[in-house]
C-alpha cells in the first residue's frame, strides 16, 4: 500500500491511499486560515478493513443498491454477492474499495493529481466484462477538489462509480453534523422500500422533510414522522438533480455555522445520495481516537440511481464496448 499527498498554496491538502482509492485526510482552511480536517476515517489501512463504513472510498463496479444481487442484460441473468440485507450494495464483498490501485502523478493546468487505474476481470463480484477503470483525483488552487471517472469494457454490463466520503465541516471529531446547512437542488427523490431499494416511482419533495432547495439544517426535520426517514433512519435517499442533465452544474451547497466552512458539490451525473450517518453508532474509533456516533458526518454521493439495471425507467447505467462511461465529481471548498 502507498500514500499520496495532494497540496495547494491555500492550505487544502489531501490524503489518498492506494489501497481502494481512499481519501484518508482533507484538511480544510475555516474562517480565520486554521485548517482541520473535515472527513471521517482511520488512522491505518487496517481500520478501514475491519468496518463496513466506507470512509472515503472510492465504490464500484456499482455504487449503492442492486435488489437481491441479480440483474439481466441481454437476456442473461448475473448473481452478484448479497451484503446488505437481501440485496447487494457497493459492489460486493470485493469491491473497488478494497483492491489495489496503480497510480500515476498528474500535473496541468487544475493543480496536482493522481489517476489511479484498475482493471477489474470479467465476473469479478458477478459483473460481465473486463472493465478498465481510471480515476483521477485533482486539488486546484481554487480549492477545488476534482474527481473524473473513466471506464471502458469489451462486453455489455452496468457500472456506476463514486466517492464515498463522509464530511463534517466543524471536523471529523466534532460530533453531529445536524446543524450543518444542506442545500440540495432536487425536487424529486426515488421513494424506497424497508430493503432501501427504490420502489421505481418518483416523489416530490414540496411539502416532505426532503426539501432542500432552500437552506436549512439537517437536523431541522430528521426527526419528524415520515415513513422514508423510518425506513431508512434518517436521510439515505437518491435526490433526482435539476437539470436533468450530463452537464457539469451544482448538486448541492453546505455550510457549517461555527467553522464558516463552505462546501460546493457540482456534478455531470443525474442523482446524489444523501445520508447522514444513521448507521454510525460509536464503535467506529476513528483519527486520533475519535469516536463517530451516529450523524457524525454526512455523505453526499454523486451517482446514477440505486437499482437501475432493475428499473429500465431510471436513468441507464449500461456500457458497451464501443463507449466510454465518463462523469466529473467537483467538491469545492471556501468559508464566510
Amino acid at each position: 500500500m502507498s500514500i499520496y499527498y495532494l497540496e495547494n498554496s491555500k492550505g487544502m491538502k489531501a490524503k489518498i491511499s492506494n489501497r481502494g482509492g481512499i481519501l484518508m485526510e482533507l484538511l480544510v482552511p475555516d474562517r480565520e486560515g486554521k485548517p482541520s480536517d473535515v472527513t471521517l476515517g482511520f488512522d491505518t489501512i487496517e481500520g478501514y478493513d475491519e468496518g463496513s463504513t466506507y470512509f472515503g472510498a472510492l465504490i464500484g463496479r456499482y455504487g449503492n443498491r442492486i435488489a437481491k444481487g441479480s440483474f439481466s442484460l441481454d437476456g442473461e441473468t448475473y448473481t452478484l454477492a448479497v451484503n446488505n440485507g437481501n440485496n447487494h450494495l457497493h459492489g460486493g464483498l470485493v469491491g473497488f474499495d478494497k483492491v489495489e490501485w496503480s497510480v500515476k502523478e498528474l500535473s496541468g493546468n487544475e493543480g496536482q493529481g493522481l489517476v489511479l487505474n484498475y482493471l477489474s476481470p470479467h465476473m469479478e463480484e458477478g459483473y460481465p466484462g473486463n472493465l478498465d477503470v481510471s480515476v483521477s483525483y485533482r486539488l486546484t488552487e481554487e480549492n477545488e477538489f476534482i474527481i473524473d471517472y473513466q471506464a471502458t469494457t469489451d462486453r455489455p454490463t452496468v457500472v456506476n462509480l463514486t466517492q464515498h466520503a463522509y464530511f463534517n465541516l466543524a471536523g471529523h471529531d466534532s460530533g453531529s453534523v445536524l446543524d450543518h446547512e444542506m442545500t440540495i437542488y432536487a425536487d424529486q427523490i426515488t421513494p424506497i422500500d424497508g430493503g432501501l431499494i427504490p420502489t421505481g416511482e418518483l416523489e416530490s419533495v414540496e411539502e416532505t422533510p426532503f426539501d432542500f432547495r432552500k437552506p436549512k439544517p439537517i437536523g431541522r426535520d430528521i426527526e419528524q414522522v415520515n415513513e422514508q426517514l423510518s425506513l431508512a433512519g434518517g436521510y439515505d435517499h437518491n435526490f433526482v438533480l435539476r437539470p436533468s442533465s450530463d452537464e457539469l452544474r451544482q448538486t448541492a451547497e453546505v455550510k457549517e455555522p461555527k467553522s464558516g466552512r463552505i462546501m460546493k458539490v457540482y456534478t455531470t451525473e443525474p442523482a446524489v445520495q444523501f445520508y447522514t450517518g444513521n448507521f454510525l453508532d460509536g464503535s467506529n474509533v476513528g483519527k486520533g481516537g475519535a469516536v463517530y456516533e451516529k450523524r457524525a458526518g454526512f455523505c453526499l454521493e454523486t451517482q446514477h440511481f440505486p437499482d437501475s439495471p432493475n428499473q429500465p425507467q431510471f436513468p441507464s447505467t449500461r456500457l458497451d464496448p464501443n463507449q466510454v462511461y465518463k462523469t466529473r465529481t467537483v467538491y469545492q471548498f471556501g468559508a464566510d
